[in-house]
């Protein structure tokens, strides 16, 4: 049981790095966006999961309740998260960000 949380563990923060990894090399908002929202919640899902079943592994009412916790979080996050990426990528077209093309020429448009 502490092998496959420590796996889920380790296979979240994996997304946790590509979605910093996207944040940095991806071109314009948009995108940098898009790695950010989609990432980052599946990495907060994977690690989250892996947290609640190691707490699990010591079964008590206490854990469960503490593992129900950890699961609300997710869901939590799951609603909000796709929320507030499109509220930014919102305020992003009516401020009129161009997305990124290749046509255009030169290093990283911010």
């Amino acid at each position: 049981m502490n092998l496959i949380s420590a796996l889920l563990i380790a296979i979240g923060l994996f997304f946790f790095l590509g979605g910093s990894i996207g944040i940095i090399r991806l071109p314009d908002f948009y995108s940098r966006l898009h790695a950010a929202g989609m990432l980052d919640t599946m990495g907060l899902f994977l690690s989250m999961a892996g947290l609640a079943l190691y707490v699990l592994t010591d079964f008590s009412f206490a854990n469960v309740l503490v593992a129900i916790k950890i699961m609300l979080i997710v869901v939590f996050v799951f609603i909000t998260s796709p929320t507030a990426t499109h509220a930014i990528v919102d305020a992003g077209v009516r401020a009129v960000r161009e997305p990124w093309t290749k046509d255009k020429k030169g290093g990283n448009p911010i």
